[in-house]
């Protein structure tokens, strides 16, 4: 079908340049999540929900389950290059989305990627390494600071995690604020950050998108009386899927904390661990009451069979 705000006589088959562009694309650089809870199983989800096409890279991939994270292999540097590289050098791509990359050494190569094309804003998530070998830890984290915070445009992360990292010497009564964080980032060049998690009374959290100098917008959430896994990536690879869809920055936060409520009100326990969140929330089938009494009824009154039911997805 012809796109309807384009005029079908400038539509010429035979001119490449006449067919659609599609979806924006988002590069992704995590490791895989066996679970599916975060990872690039997250970005992948996340991004494509949100409208965006993703361009997964893999760093390397984790030993978990969906309560813990047991070890980390992480792929060898010029792996993730490669894959990167050839991709980049046939697809253009309108912004760059940074998880887990496993080590010091990919941490060089990716910023040394992002280097090449400084004109991609770049979104970078950094998750709680608490499950890691402290001493690897602190490598990974040393690396990011010098290489990578220079290039990010918005660095997102849980306040204490964040809190941890960038102020280790905070030693007011009070917990630092999210601007407090978006200084000590944006002394290592970040101009934005979305700190989430932050704790407020009557069991509820902020989730906040701060420079040294403002709040430009945030979202409170009622705390959920269950643990998650995955929530900063989701929230991550959304705002880098809207921001490549050209939606501006304030709005772009607003709208994947939004996304990434609607989620977690969403998410399912499919192991014995954590909840995850339900990125794909507005594909699932509208549930009615009676409609389900129904169909319980005719199921039992219906033999057996293999035939496979029509697909309820809706967009």
């Amino acid at each position: 079908m012809a796109n309807p705000n384009i005029p079908t006589e400038t539509l010429d088959p035979d001119d490449d340049a006449s067919e659609p562009s599609g979806p924006a694309c988002v590069m992704v650089f995590n490791a895989n999540d066996p679970s599916g809870a975060g990872g690039l199983a997250a970005d992948i989800t996340a991004v494509a929900s949100v409208g965006a096409h993703p361009l997964p890279i893999a760093t390397g991939a984790y030993v978990r389950d969906t309560a813990e994270a047991f070890d980390h292999f992480a792929l060898d540097e010029e792996a993730v290059a490669q894959q990167a590289r050839t991709i980049l050098e046939d697809v253009p791509i309108q912004v760059f989305k940074i998880g887990f990359l496993g080590s010091p050494e990919a941490v060089s190569t990716v910023a040394e990627i992002a280097a090449d094309y400084a004109d991609v804003p770049l979104i970078a998530y950094m998750p709680a390494l608490s499950w890691w070998d402290e001493g690897l830890a602190d490598l990974y984290l040393d690396a990011f600071r010098e290489l990578m915070l220079p290039q990010t445009t918005v660095l997102v992360g849980n306040h204490s995690t964040l809190w941890r990292w960038l102020l280790p010497e905070w030693s007011a009564e009070r917990s630092p604020t999210p601007r407090d964080i978006a200084k000590a980032a944006s002394e290592m060049g970040v101009p934005y950050t979305l700190v989430t998690g932050v704790p407020l009374p009557d069991q509820f959290v902020d989730n906040v998108l701060a420079t040294p100098q403002a709040v430009m917008g945030g979202q409170k959430f009622e705390r959920f009386d269950a643990m998650f896994s995955g929530a900063g990536d989701t929230l991550s690879a959304a705002l880098a899927a809207l921001l490549a869809g050209g939606t501006d920055l304030a709005a772009a936060a607003t709208e994947a904390l939004a996304y990434l409520d609607r989620c977690l009100d969403g998410g399912f326990r499919p192991g014995m661990g954590h909840v995850i969140p339900d990125r794909m929330f507005w594909a699932q089938p509208e549930s009615n009451d009676e409609d389900s009494a129904g169909e319980s009824a005719a199921t039992d009154a219906t033999p057996a069979s293999f035939d496979l039911p029509a697909h309820d997805t809706k967009h």
